[in-house]
């Protein structure tokens, strides 16, 4: 079992508050991106829907993934990104890529960029207002300077594959438990040591 997000992990990189106004009952809307939404962001979408279920913020964030380019609209996930999540128990086959859509961002309340690249062409389409909701996935994730971004395994072998689901494993507990204090306050600990504790009869 991962361990619990640190307090300071929590306290690196705090995720937007909603968009207002806004619907009772609406979601947290959360988009991942790369470049061609076969490999990461993939990847990332099924990481993080599962971290997101286990603090229980699965009907309170939908959470959903694009590239930045067209090459492989309408194509399953790599083959290597899918054997590499079902190898730690994870179903990627449902995935069909899609190319992110500029007006997303008005509709979207966080998008997580994989890398550098993806950030610049990201904010590069959003008005000046709406660019603090564009981070990297791994600083959302309190993940150091070294692993903020997220490397393209594309053309690579198992050990690249693994080292994204290492970061991305690494990163989505920290993510999902931001939400949780963001949409659930009082849902967790003060200091993300473990789970909440029941209250004093």
């Amino acid at each position: 079992m991962a361990a619990s997000p640190s307090s300071r992990a929590l306290d690196s990189a705090p995720v937007p508050a909603p968009r207002q106004p806004r619907e009772p009952g609406a979601p947290y809307r959360v988009s991942l991106v790369c470049l061609g939404n076969i490999c990461r962001s993939p990847m990332a979408e099924t990481v993080l829907r599962a971290a997101l279920a286990g603090v229980e913020l699965d009907g309170l964030v939908t959470v959903d993934s694009a590239g930045t380019g067209d090459w492989h609209i309408g194509q399953p996930m790599y083959p290597e990104a899918s054997a590499a999540l079902a190898a730690r128990g994870y179903d990627g086959t449902a995935h069909r890529a899609r190319q992110f859509n500029r007006s997303w961002i008005a509709e979207r309340d966080l998008v997580l960029a994989m890398d550098a690249r993806n950030l610049a062409a990201l904010r590069r389409m959003a008005p000046a207002a709406d660019r603090d909701r564009i981070v990297l996935f791994g600083e959302a994730g309190g993940l150091g300077p070294a692993d903020a971004e997220i490397p393209d395994p594309y053309g690579g072998g198992p050990d690249d594959f693994g080292r994204v689901l290492d970061l991305l494993g690494a990163a989505a507990p920290v993510i999902a438990a931001r939400l949780a204090r963001l949409l659930r306050p009082g849902a967790l600990p003060a200091r993300g040591d473990g789970p909440p504790q029941p209250s004093a009869v």
